[in-house]
This record gives C-alpha cells, structure tokens and sequence, in this order.
C-alpha cells in the first residue's frame, strides 16, 4: 500500500509553520534564475503564485485557458476573503479563524495545514491593501468587515459585491510586472492536456513538464520544467448545472490522477445555498448569488402549505404574506448563527423545505431571501451601498426587483473541497508535482466556509508555495534544463495524439452538450445533496453506461487542428465522466454524513450530519490502477492534537 507522509512539521500548532520556515531549505538568487517552473492555471492562486515565484527570480511558464487572466473564475467570488485581524474587536484571533474552520469542515480537514492558513491571513490583506485592492472602509477609514456562515465574528473583508474581482485584478497587476519584466512567460489561450514524468538518475519519476493545446490553432506543444504548479481550480462542472464558469474543469487534475497522482475526498463537493433557481430546461449555468447577502436577508417560507400553494400558482405574492405566516426557518432551527450557518447546513435546511412542500416559484424550489426588514432598518440608500451590483445582478437575470419583491433562491453546486491530494508543503505523491487553491484537497474538509476560497488562493500562491517549493528545487539546481524532444515528450503527445484521433472518428449521433446535460442528471439526482447507497449504486451503473455512450456515440464536428471548441468540451467531458464515478465511489465507500456528503442513512434525529469519527476520520485518497480499473482507496489518517471533535452545533 502506499505510504502517506504529510511531512506535518512537529512542535505546537502555532508554532508548526515558523519551524518549517526556520528549518527549510533555500535556493539563492542566482541559483532561483536556473531552475524554471510551470504554473497551470491564472485564477487567485496560480497568479499569485507565478508573480511571486517571478519576483523571486524563478523562470515562470503560466499558462492561461482564457485569453486574459483577468477571465479567470476567481472573479466570481463576490462577497469577500477572511482574515483574524480582529478590527472589529469582536473576539476573532487566529486560533478562532481556524477553529470555526476545522468545525465548518466537519472535523475532515487536516490541522496544520488549515491553522497555517489561519495564520498567513492577516498577511495577505496586508499584500493586497499596498496593491491598491478597494476594500470597504468604515467611516474612521480603517478596512470594514462583514460576517459569513459558520462565524459569530465579523473577518470578511469585502469591495462591494466584487471581491474577487477586485483581488484578481491586484493579483493580475502583480502577474503583468512580472511578465513586462520577462521573468514570467504568459501563454493565453491555451489549456493543459497531460503531465510529462522523466525519471531521475535514481529511477525515481518527476514531474518535468506537460503537453498543452493551443486553443487557437490547435497546436500541441510541449513545454520543460524543473517543477509543476496546478492552479486549475475545481471539478463542480461535472453537475453540469453549476455556479462555475463553462469552462471550468477537472481535467488537469484527472490527467495528474492517472500519472500517478492521489485524488482525495472527490465526495465532498459543496452546495451553495443562495443561488438564483433552474428557470429552463435550455439553461448552460448558474448564477450565484453572494453568501454576503445573508448578512443582512432573512430566509423564509410560508408556514401554511396553502400558502406556499397558491404562491406556486401565482395567485398570492410573498409581499402578501403575513409576518406571522412566515417561517424562518434557519432562525428557528439554528437560534445562535440564524442565517448565518455554514452553506451545506442552509442548502440541507432548504430542500427540507422544499420536499415538505413549502417551496416556491413554479416549480416548488425555491425559498425567499428576503431585506424588507434590513431596509427598514438600515435604510434603502444603506443597502444599496452594500449589495447594490448583486442586487442589479438579480433583477437583470429574473426581471425582479428585489428591493421591492424578496429573493428567490435555491442550493446548487458551487465548490469542490476534494481535490489532488498534497503535503505541508503542498506536493503530490508525484515528486516535484504542487496543487494549490481549489485544485487541491487540503484546507476546507468536508464544507467550505463562505469567504475562504480566496483566502485559500492567495494564501498558497503568496504566502506558503513560494516557501515550500524551494525546499524541493534546492536539490535541483545541478540538473540542468530539459529538452522536449526527449522520448517522454514524444510517447505523451504521441498517446495524446491517438486519444484526439479517437474522439474524431466516433462520428456518433450525440453531441458533446447532451452527454454532460445527461451528466448533470445523474450527479444531481443521484450523487447530490442527498445520497444514499442505492443511489451511489444506481449513479455507478448510469455513469459506467454513460461513458460506454461517450465513446462509441460521440459527435465532434469540424477538424482537431484548429480552433475547435467541442473537442476542448469533449476532453473535458471525458474526465467528468471519471470524476463522477470518483465521486460516487467515495461516496459509497464514506458510511457516514459530514459536511458536503450527506448520506441520507446517516443523520441525527433532527435531521443533522452524523458521523463516524471511529470509522471514518481519514482523507479518502484513491490511487488510479487503470482504464476502467477499481483505483486502489489510500488513507491519511487526521489525527487531531490540539481539537477535540465534537457533532457540530449552530443552534446554541
């Protein structure tokens, strides 16, 4: 079996990273200009990372699947990034930032690493206030912060409802310099296809580089390095219907899977609980509406089934419903947090609704987020300045005012906790191979609290990879730069090559959008929010049957070299097949609710996640073994030193 060392420094908890740090190994500057490294990925975590391995002086390769990294979907995080910095003198300090996390992920993240996380927090609001980041300031002009689900502190720190963007574009801005300067080379438009392995002299295989596409052109190109950084985000378009941006996948992540590379906790895929409802069956996405909008929203439904009845027919609005008709029902069941319960809570609190029959809109999913009450309070102008863009967001897509008419939302997929499974130093199983940001596995375990995926992000690409990676390349410094005309190069692009060749020749009658909607279907309805053994069962079935369609009735029109995006959606949607029965086979093999996986057999008696910390405390790590081999199930075992697991309570 293979062996799991997270290289997990010793010593106390808030200790653990400056040890590491103290005792690492350096490369010195004129050595940092030998050594080249490839960065897949322009999002918060590989911009971050490549401009600060460029200022570093390490020769950057970043390729970029847009034709800007301004394009990447880290912009579509709206309500903001955490950090302990405690300004509003309200109790945070670190140790609580990580603690609400390890809670918030249902005890199944690893303790190191996210209390490092905790504790480069406060940093990286430092890095971007100097790049000029437009955070909210209060009045006095220190930065303001607002509270996120699974906290009774305020730490967010926000610019409006476009946070993300706000950060990409410092962390674009820092990417730019670098490039004008020539230590990072930007390759746009083009998209990561497989993982190049050369082994050392002592047999020992390496990540050396990958084969890429040119979007453009078509062109398959190699490219060299002494290390490889994966910054490709998630695999939530595997639902099809997703809050992710279309062209969001999984794929670099599977290609490193089936190199060698462990995928950890595929199961844990988050549900965000705020997202505008399914309003046709013609619908390509999703459109999330921000947590932040809980701040200040109430959540509610009828309480009388004739009600929320007539409401589905049109024949009552919700302005019309009384206060004392209206059940909010997370400020009932969850008095201490109210609206502001961790995401997979709300999501599983709203299809509770739903299924009993008080959902909204026509088809009965959908509850309220309703700011009648905020503005009355707070004011229509106060308001406004909060959540104004989100707001216009809303009435533009449902032509609803939602200043005048409540919210209608509903859980969709949103984020993938698992991913590539990494070390304390963020290495793969395959040496000389990083995940950072959602790519990887390690921070968020079975639920991400809102407003940490950007933190996550720029923690990895500023803060903890620009350390780390140097303790792997100080070995490097003697090997010299490799050429890609090396047999590795030539037998990978060569099987890269056939497996395009393939695809072509189907000439099948389905295309590439009709097999992902099908997708889509079976991992809603059968590996979603609610999954049980025969479901897990049934999707394996669907799923290997899907596949077998994929391949032998698959349509791609048009030539592979060129520009051709139905064959970049076919690669894609080829690794979302197998993603999906990752999922579902970790989701069979996980007996247990936690967080993001709720199997429906295991629960409290009203209706909370259960589980099995004897069984089950262990990132599910799983190993590929072959085409359509069972992959062989690793275990890291997390071994709490310094938390005490406890079933997790947002009522008191």
């Amino acid at each position: 079996m293979t062996k799991l060392d997270a290289k997990t420094p010793q010593g106390p908890l808030s200790e653990k990273w400056t040890h590491y740090k103290n005792h690492q190994k350096l490369v010195n500057p004129a050595n940092k200009r030998r050594l080249d490294v490839i960065v897949v990925g322009t999002g918060l975590a590989g911009a971050s990372a490549a401009a600060s391995l460029g200022e570093l002086g390490f020769r950057v390769l970043n390729f970029c699947i847009q034709d800007s990294p301004r394009r990447a979907h880290s912009i579509a995080a709206q309500g903001g990034i955490n950090a302990a910095k405690n300004y509003q003198n309200d109790g945070d300090s670190v140790y609580r930032l990580f603690y609400d996390t390890i809670k918030g992920g249902d005890y199944r993240a690893r303790e190191a690493n996210v209390y490092r996380l905790a504790e480069v927090s406060n940093n990286i609001i430092d890095q971007c206030v100097a790049q000029g980041v437009p955070f909210a300031r209060e009045y006095g002009g220190l930065l303001d912060n607002r509270s996120f689900g699974g906290a009774q502190v305020s730490r967010t720190f926000y610019a409006k409802g476009q946070t993300g963007q706000q950060l990409l574009l410092g962390a674009y801005s820092a990417l730019s310099r670098q490039v004008h300067q020539g230590s990072v080379k930007l390759y746009t438009r083009y998209e990561m296809l497989d993982l190049v392995l050369i082994k050392d002299a002592n047999g020992l295989e390496r990540a050396r580089g990958i084969i890429a596409r040119n979007l453009v052109t078509g062109k398959i190109e190699r490219f060299a390095a002494h290390a490889v950084v994966i910054a490709s985000g998630g695999y939530g378009n595997a639902f099809f219907l997703s809050t992710n941006a279309m062209n969001s996948n999984g794929s670099a992540a599977m290609q490193c899977y089936r190199k060698g590379a462990l995928f950890a906790n595929p199961a844990f895929a988050q549900i965000h609980p705020t997202c505008i409802p399914v309003h046709g069956e013609f619908q390509s996405k999703l459109t999330l509406m921000s947590e932040s909008l809980r701040n200040d929203g109430r959540i509610w439904v009828p309480k009388k089934l004739e009600d929320a009845q007539a409401i589905r027919e049109g024949q009552l609005k919700p302005t019309q419903i009384a206060e004392e008709d209206r059940d909010y029902y997370l400020e009932r069941r969850y008095p201490a947090f109210g609206n502001l319960v961790p995401r997979d809570v709300a999501s599983r609190a709203a299809k509770e609704r739903c299924d009993a029959g008080f959902g909204v809109n026509n088809t009965g999913l959908a509850v309220y987020l309703d700011f009648s009450d905020a503005i009355n309070r707070l004011g229509l102008k106060t308001v406004e300045a909060r959540y104004g863009n989100l707001f216009q967001m809303y009435e533009k897509i449902t032509a609803d005012n939602p200043y005048e008419t409540p919210m209608m939302i509903f859980p969709a997929i949103h984020y993938t906790m698992g991913g590539i499974w990494v070390d304390y130093e963020l290495m793969t199983t395959i040496p000389g191979l990083f995940a950072i940001g959602e790519a990887n596995f390690s921070d968020h375990g079975a639920n991400r609290l809102g407003a940490s995926a950007l933190m996550q992000g720029l923690a990895d690409g500023y803060f903890v990879l620009p350390y780390t990676i140097q303790n792997y390349l100080s070995d490097q410094i003697q090997v010299p730069r490799f050429s890609v005309d090396l047999p590795e190069f030539a037998e990978t692009e060569k099987a890269l090559e056939d497996k395009i060749a393939t695809l072509m020749s189907i000439k099948g009658k389905r295309s590439v959008d009709s097999i992902h909607k099908e997708l889509g279907h079976i991992m809603w309805d059968h590996v979603g929010m609610g999954r049980t053994k025969e479901s897990l069962e049934t999707a394996l079935v669907l799923l290997q049957a899907l596949k077998k369609e994929f391949w032998s009735n698959l349509f791609i029109p048009g030539e592979p070299n060129t520009l051709n995006v139905e064959l970049e959606k076919a690669l894609r949607l080829a690794d979302f097949i197998e993603i999906g029965q990752l999922m579902a086979l970790d989701g069979l093999n996980r007996n247990e609710s936690c967080g993001g996986h709720f199997r429906e057999e295991y629960q409290t008696p009203d209706g909370e996640a259960l589980r099995d910390d004897e069984q089950y405390s262990y990132a599910s790590c799983w190993k590929y073994k072959g085409e359509d081999q069972q992959p062989e199930l690793v275990k890291e075992s997390l071994d709490y030193e310094f938390v005490v697991r406890q079933q997790r309570n947002y009522k008191a």
